[in-house]
């Protein structure tokens, strides 16, 4: 048992490894790092829930985790790089935050002095420019898929944050759609005060909370 678990591991990282070649894209690199990590989770997966036959079971775990590691998840394309190349290009010196994150998305953090007043889910006139930028970029990659996350800061009680913060979600959407986004592409969710990334206890931490993140993602097929 544990020589199979050994081998497993080995594999894993071998591919891992692998992954990380030169002439490899990086949708080829993300795929096979998902497979590696896939079959180590699915050993440890067979391992767990095996009956009598447990060296079976982890080898069977390992096949199924390498399956959904290297198809689960999401894409990073060169469409996606493109998408993020023209979106530092259009957001350069707004203050608006363009990364990949963990699971091959592309996230935009805008942050509230360009995005929301305190208490108010109307777009500023200063975020309009930026969203036409995206929204431009979005209609030239039809495939991708777009997430829209609002928060607040924790000014106010819940049953005001919560609403606040999807009316913020739902009033980015509504901008993207009036230019030729369409709207089946789009998800929103609102977040209230929960998941603050500074300190509520000061204006310039409030404020910083007082966000809209949007995420694009091209679904792994």
């Amino acid at each position: 048992m544990k020589k199979i678990v050994i081998s497993l591991v080995t594999m894993a990282l071998a591919a891992s490894g692998l992954s990380g070649c030169a002439n490899m894209s990086e949708t080829q690199r993300d795929t096979g790092t998902g497979a590696a990590i896939g079959a180590v989770a699915g050993a440890v997966i067979g391992r767990a829930t095996a009956g009598g036959n447990k060296g079976r079971s982890t080898a069977t775990g390992a096949a199924i985790g390498a399956v959904a590691g290297a198809a689960g998840g999401y894409l990073w394309s060169q469409r996606m790089q493109q998408q993020k190349a023209s979106m530092e290009q259009a957001t350069q010196g707004t203050g608006v935050a363009v990364s990949q994150t963990d699971d091959n998305r592309l996230k935009l953090d805008i942050p509230s002095d360009i995005s929301f007043d305190v208490g108010r889910y109307n777009i500023k006139p200063n975020m309009g420019p930026v969203l036409d930028g995206f929204a431009a970029s979005l209609n030239q990659h039809a495939v991708t898929t777009v997430t829209i996350v609002g928060h607040t800061d924790s000014t106010g009680s819940d049953e005001i944050n919560d609403p606040l913060s999807v009316n913020r979600a739902a009033a980015t959407r509504d901008y993207l759609v009036a230019r030729g986004v369409a709207a089946g592409r789009i998800a929103i969710d609102g977040r209230g005060s929960r998941e603050p990334i500074a300190d509520n206890a000061s204006a310039a931490g409030r404020a910083m909370n007082r966000r809209v993140e949007i995420f694009v993602a091209e679904p792994a097929r």
